[in-house]
């Protein structure tokens, strides 16, 4: 299986916890990218907003007045796997948002101790 988290020397560890935290205390910003039907079937992360990828780039864009994701806030990004939410992370990135965070997929969140709840 492919991992989109960096590895070897200088490759930081993602602290699922201290994100659940951060989300919880809405000093940061969790953004499940699956379709609407993917978070219905699994749940999505507790405190996670979803925002398909395919409505990001018009949620996200500070420029429009439906602008759905906070500025001036880290961000978390994931999916089913991890390859959504680089291409989100990427997006964000280039529309001015930062840090953001990908965390792979809803999996990796739920082996790092994150709640799933229903949506």
């Amino acid at each position: 299986m492919f991992s989109f988290f960096p590895t070897g020397a200088g490759a930081q560890r993602i602290d699922i916890a201290e994100i659940a935290r951060e989300v919880a205390s809405e000093r940061m910003v969790l953004i499940d990218v699956r379709e609407f039907a993917e978070a219905r079937a699994s749940g999505v992360a507790q405190g996670a907003r979803v925002i398909p990828l395919s409505l990001l780039p018009l949620k996200a864009d500070p420029r429009q007045p439906g602008c759905e994701v906070p500025q001036g806030l880290p961000i978390a990004v994931y999916c089913a796997s991890g390859g959504r939410s680089a291409s989100a992370a990427d997006l964000l990135k280039r529309l001015g948002y930062g840090p953001v965070t990908n965390l792979g997929g809803l999996r990796d969140w739920a082996a790092g101790g994150g709640r799933v709840v229903a949506y």
